[in-house]
């Protein structure tokens, strides 16, 4: 079991208790903010995931963008995301796949959709992610019979080739609290990619984040508004 998978199922078991613990909802706010935080990353190598288990390491990189929560009901919210964010892995010395220790990292753009569900101060969210890969490279440290380099990769139909596009889902969960008078949100949520993003080997990314954001919530909702005046409408016929 992978670092990743350990983290993510303490984090869930973490926002479970939260769950059984506050019933109480309330409205849900509208904002946009900005988003910079570390990433945890890793490859799942398919049908190869196991010969390369021992060899694996995850890799840190950084994410920065903005979130925007639309609020629609008072449970409900959808969030859009749109940040550049380095993935990638490391693996170690005598590995199957490239033998010398070896670093990829993937530099790409992306943009998931949630379905958020809040459970007064708690929530939690799913949904699909888009990435585009904008570049990446990798470096593999030398030894007496093969030389060390570092390259830019490839996006040809070549072996050691990779992919522009990916698909993927993310899902996590999130508490809202206050310090002082700054309303804050501290989000951990895990993304699974499910296209290979290699030409030749399998890779299919793994990543691990967590996200303290800032939250300044808009004046007007105007999502709400339109609720709001459906309500009105409906006690006045």
């Amino acid at each position: 079991m992978t670092h990743l998978s350990r983290t993510w199922k303490i984090s869930l078991a973490i926002a479970l208790i939260f769950s059984l613990k506050i019933t109480k909802s309330f409205s849900q706010k509208t904002y946009i903010s900005p988003i910079i935080n570390g990433v945890n990353s890793n490859f799942n190598y398919g049908k190869a995931n196991n010969a390369m288990k021992s060899y694996k390491k995850d890799a840190l990189g950084i994410m920065a963008g903005v979130t925007f929560q639309a609020g629609i009901t008072p449970v409900m919210s959808v969030v859009t995301e749109t940040y550049f964010v380095m993935k990638g892995a490391t693996l170690k010395t005598d590995n199957p796949l490239t033998v010398n220790k070896s670093t990829l990292r993937l530099y790409n753009a992306e943009i998931p959709v949630l379905a958020r569900v809040h459970i007064n101060h708690l929530y939690i969210n799913a949904g699909p992610y888009v990435s585009y890969t904008i570049g990446g490279r990798i470096k593999t440290e030398g030894s007496p019979s093969i030389p060390g380099k570092s390259t830019g990769i490839s996006f040809s139909n070549v072996t050691d080739g990779f992919k522009r596009w990916e698909l993927g889902v993310q899902a996590g969960a999130g508490y809202n609290f206050r310090i002082k008078k700054t309303a804050l949100a501290l989000d951990v949520r895990y993304g699974y990619g499910l296209t290979n993003v290699s030409q030749d080997a399998e890779r299919y990314n793994r990543t691990f984040t967590i996200s303290i954001i800032a939250i300044k919530p808009w004046k007007t909702n105007p999502f709400g508004k339109k609720r709001n005046s459906k309500k009105k409408h409906r006690l006045s016929a």
